[in-house]
């Protein structure tokens, strides 16, 4: 009777740590959202951040909360002996938390980690051929998201993005696309939606912008989406995502039904922001 009785009180606290746990995550992120913003760390971002003064008074605030929380629940680790500093960690988290502005999302949940190169890095890569062969080589890159709890980047190539914001390339702002779009596990090019029913009209959009991009990289087309996009369905929201918030202009122009989708999914609109002279 006693071991019965124990066992329920270990279930029933269980529940209640499932239930109340949520509940005080979000206390704390408010309270770290609402905490002063300190100047010296206003200053960083406006000298980093091409984009950031062109925000809208009520965008800030929202931007600088979630910059808040982001430092505080993700940790940075210098490879290569790379020490990160303040500056790093600033400059990563406000390109970064301009994707959490429509509010939706978790702060990346699956993500624990943030590793950070001097530069370009190296990786061993696995490939099957097929018949049971398998190649391996070093291959360099400069930035990968992993599924489970990592995001890697190299700090020379984040530097360079972020001076050069009017390129459609942004090492941070494609992986952590990438985050969106493994939330759910997968990685297919599919972020976690508000509702069910905006789900069909997201997969019609993406898969004609996505063949279209295909064909004219056959074609040798010029693109406004950088042509690895058209590596697969992932990699082409990653570029999209880079895209809308680098060249929104040159985006609704071209894809217009692209970049309503997008919106609609980031409750941002670029081109007001792209209308403002941006400080290089």
């Amino acid at each position: 009777m006693i071991k019965t009785i124990v066992v329920f009180l270990i279930i029933g606290l269980i529940i209640t740590g499932i239930l109340v746990n949520p509940i005080l995550v979000k206390r704390r992120r408010n309270r770290l959202k609402h905490r002063p913003f300190p100047p010296l760390w206003n200053a960083i971002i406006e000298n980093n951040l091409p984009i950031y003064p062109c925000l809208s008074p009520n965008e800030l605030r929202r931007l600088q909360g979630h910059i808040q929380v982001f430092l505080a629940e993700k940790q940075f680790i210098g490879c290569k002996g790379l020490q990160v500093t303040e500056e790093m960690k600033l400059t990563l988290a406000s390109v970064a938390c301009l994707l959490l502005l429509n509010e939706r999302g978790q702060y990346f949940p699956r993500l624990r980690s943030i590793l950070v190169y001097p530069n370009t890095y190296f990786v061993q890569e696995t490939t099957s051929l097929g018949n049971y062969v398998v190649e391996e080589r070093r291959v360099a890159r400069l930035g990968e998201s992993w599924t489970t709890d990592q995001v890697v980047l190299s700090w020379e190539q984040v530097k360079q993005d972020t001076k050069n914001w009017r390129d459609g390339r942004n090492v941070v702002l494609h992986e952590f696309a990438h985050q969106l779009d493994q939330e759910d596990g997968k990685a297919e090019g599919v972020p976690i939606l508000q509702r069910n029913s905006e789900y069909p009209i997201w997969a019609k959009v993406m898969t004609q912008a996505y063949q279209q991009l295909c064909n004219d990289v056959i074609q040798g087309v010029k693109t406004v989406m950088d042509s690895y996009g058209a590596t697969n369905p992932a990699e082409f929201f990653a570029v999209a995502t880079e895209t809308f918030f680098e060249k929104p202009h040159q985006l609704l122009s071209k894809h217009p039904a692209l970049y309503e989708q997008l919106q609609r999914y980031y409750q941002l609109d670029p081109v007001q922001w792209a209308s403002h002279n941006f400080r290089f």
